[in-house]
C-alpha cells in the first residue's frame, strides 16, 4: 500500500496528466491522497515534448490510451524519448486488455484499466516510484564512474608528464641542456614563454654567495640587465643572505623573439629549487598574463619542479666534480690531464682535416726567487694572474692549462705559425706589464715562451708539437729570457722576439 502524507514546509509530489477527464483526474487523485499533486494538460492542447523538458520533472505520468492513439507517430515518438518520466498507460477503450508487449512498445511502463480504483493507482505509482529511484541510482552511478574516468585521466596525463620532466631532466648532467628541456616539457602545463634560474654557492667564512645566473638567451644589454636584477634579488631573498658576484650562461645559443621581452611582459612564476632540504637555487618563469592554474595542476607543477630541483643539484654536483677534475685548484684553468687528453683529440683531428696546429709552452722567468723572497702565497697570486692572462687572451675553442709548478701550454688548433708567434708575444707582454703587490712589496715576472707548429699537410708524430715547443722553450730561457722562441729545424735560423 502506497502511504504518502504531507509534511509542513514539503511540497506535494508532481505528476503528469496528459490529456485526462474530470472523471479521471479524480479517480487518480482520489487514489494517491494528499502527498501528490496532479498536472493535467488538455487533450486539444497537448505540450510538446521540448516543452515538458523545461517542466519540473513528475514522478509518473497518466495517458488514456484514447489520447496516445490519437497522437500522430511523430508526436508520440517525441513523448518515448522523454526517458526521466515513467509514463502509466489508462485504458479508457476496449474490452479487450491491451498486451503487454504493446503497452512496453509504445514506451510506457505499465498499464491500469478503468475504474481506476486506489489499489490500481498506487501500485501504478509505487512501480513508477521504484523504477524512477532505479534509474536515478544507476544514474548517479553513471556520474561518479565518469567522474572517475575524468579523475584517472587526469592522473594519469599528470603521471605522463611528470615521467616527461623525469626523462628530459635526467637525460643530461649539463645544467643549460636541463633548464633548456624543461622549458619545452613545462610548456604542457604552464604557457612558459622563457626559463631563467639562479644557483649560488655560500662562502663559509663570509657568508657571502656567488651566484651563476642561467638566461634562456642572449639578449641586448638593456634587457639582460633587467633580467639579472630580478634574479639576484631572488637569490637575495630565497638564499636568505648577502650575495656577490655573478656568471652568466646562456641555455639557448639560438637568437628567438622571445628574448627580448622584460620581466614585465608577463607573469612571472619564481620557484625555490631545494635538495635535502637546503636551497640552493630558484627557477624563474615568465608566463602569459591571463593563465590560471587548477589546483591539481599546481600540485603537479610543484612535484615537477621538485624532481627538475633533484636533477638540477645532482648536475651542479657533477659540474664540480668535473671541474675539480679538469681544473687546476689554484689557477682554475686546465690541469694536465685535461690538456694531454685534448692534444690527443686535436692531434687527431688535425690529421682527418688538415688543418693548421700551434702549440705554446710557457715558462715564468725565475719563478723560485719570487717564493724565496716574498713566500709562496705571493708566488700563488702570479700564478693565478697568469692564468687570469691566459683565460682572457684566448678563443673558447682553444685550451690553456697548467703544465706543472710554473709552467703553463695553451694549445691552439686552427692557428698558424705566425698567428701562434703572434699571441705569444702578447702574453708575454701582458706578463712583463704586470705589477704585483704583496705585503708592502711591489715586484714583476717575465715569461720565456716557446712556439712550435704543425702546418697543414705536414705528418709527424704524436708528441712531436710537444717536444719541439719544449726545445724552443729551453732556446729562449738560455738564450737571455723573457722572449718568444719558434722551433725551428736542425740548424735553421730561430725566430726570437723580446
Amino acid at each position: 500500500m502506497l502511504k504518502q502524507t504531507i509534511k509542513r514546509g514539503k511540497r506535494p509530489e508532481l505528476m503528469w496528466g496528459l490529456g485526462l477527464d474530470d472523471s479521471l483526474a479524480g479517480q487518480i487523485a482520489q487514489g494517491v491522497g494528499p502527498g501528490f499533486h496532479i498536472r493535467n494538460f488538455p487533450a486539444d492542447s497537448l505540450p510538446r515534448a521540448r516543452e515538458l523538458s523545461q517542466e519540473e520533472k513528475p514522478c509518473a505520468a497518466w495517458v488514456p490510451w484514447s489520447v496516445w492513439s490519437a497522437l500522430s507517430e511523430q508526436r508520440r515518438q517525441e513523448y518515448r524519448a522523454q526517458e526521466n518520466t515513467q509514463r502509466i498507460l489508462i485504458q479508457d477503450t476496449g474490452d479487450e486488455p491491451l498486451e503487454m508487449d504493446t503497452v512496453l512498445a509504445e514506451g510506457f511502463l505499465t498499464v491500469v484499466r478503468t475504474p481506476l480504483t486506489r489499489p490500481k493507482v498506487q501500485d501504478a505509482v509505487f512501480r513508477a516510484r521504484e523504477v524512477t529511484s532505479m534509474y536515478s541510482d544507476i544514474y548517479r552511478m553513471t556520474e561518479e564512474i565518469l567522474l572517475e574516468r575524468e579523475l584517472l585521466a587526469r592522473k594519469t596525463d599528470q603521471l605522463m608528464f611528470l615521467n616527461k620532466i623525469l626523462a628530459s631532466a635526467t637525460e643530461s648532467l649539463d645544467p643549460a641542456t636541463i633548464l633548456l628541456n624543461a622549458k619545452d616539457t613545462l610548456s604542457l602545463v604552464l604557457p612558459v614563454k622563457m626559463v631563467h634560474a639562479a644557483f649560488w654557492t655560500r662562502q663559509q667564512d663570509s657568508g657571502v654567495a656567488d651566484v651563476e645566473l642561467f638566461l634562456n638567451g642572449k639578449m641586448i644589454p638593456d634587457t639582460e640587465s633587467l633580467w639579472v636584477e630580478h634574479l639576484m634579488a631572488s637569490a637575495a631573498e630565497m638564499g636568505s643572505g648577502p650575495v656577490n658576484g655573478f656568471n652568466i650562461l646562456h641555455t639557448d645559443p639560438a637568437r628567438r623573439p622571445e628574448f627580448s621581452l622584460t620581466p614585465k611582459d608577463g607573469k612571472l612564476v619564481t620557484m625555490p629549487l631545494t635538495a635535502a632540504h637546503e636551497t640552493f637555487g630558484c627557477l624563474v618563469l615568465l608566463c602569459e598574463p591571463d593563465y590560471r592554474l587548477g589546483r591539481d595542476q599546481v600540485e603537479t607543477f610543484r612535484s615537477a619542479v621538485n624532481h627538475l630541483g633533484l636533477a638540477l643539484r645532482n648536475a651542479l654536483i657533477f659540474k664540480e666534480v668535473k671541474l675539480r677534475a679538469d681544473r687546476d685548484g689554484l689557477t682554475r684553468i686546465y690541469n694536465r690531464h685535461s690538456f694531454d687528453e685534448r692534444l690527443i683529440y686535436e692531434i687527431k683531428r688535425r690529421r682527418r682535416y688538415n688543418h693548421d696546429l700551434s702549440l705554446l709552452m710557457v715558462d715564468l722567468d725565475h719563478f723560485k726567487q719570487v717564493n724565496d723572497t716574498y713566500g709562496h702565497k705571493a708566488g700563488d697570486m702570479v700564478l693565478r694572474k697568469v692564468g687570469e692572462i691566459l683565460t682572457e687572451t684566448f678563443r673558447t675553442t682553444d685550451l690553456a692549462a697548467r703544465y706543472g709548478g710554473e709552467e703553463f701550454v695553451v694549445l691552439l688548433p686552427h692557428t698558424s705559425e705566425e698567428a701562434a708567434w703572434k699571441l705569444a708575444e702578447r702574453i708575454r707582454e701582458s706578463i712583463q706589464g704586470c705589477v704585483f703587490r704583496f705585503d708592502g712589496h711591489e715586484f714583476s715576472v717575465t715569461a720565456s715562451i716557446g712556439v712550435a707548429s704543425v702546418e697543414a699537410g705536414a705528418l709527424t708524430r704524436d708528441d712531436d708539437l710537444l717536444i719541439k715547443a719544449d726545445k724552443a722553450l729551453y732556446k729562449a730561457k738560455n738564450n737571455g729570457r723573457n722572449m718568444v722562441v719558434i722551433s725551428r729545424p736542425e740548424g735553421a735560423a730561430q725566430a726570437v722576439t723580446n
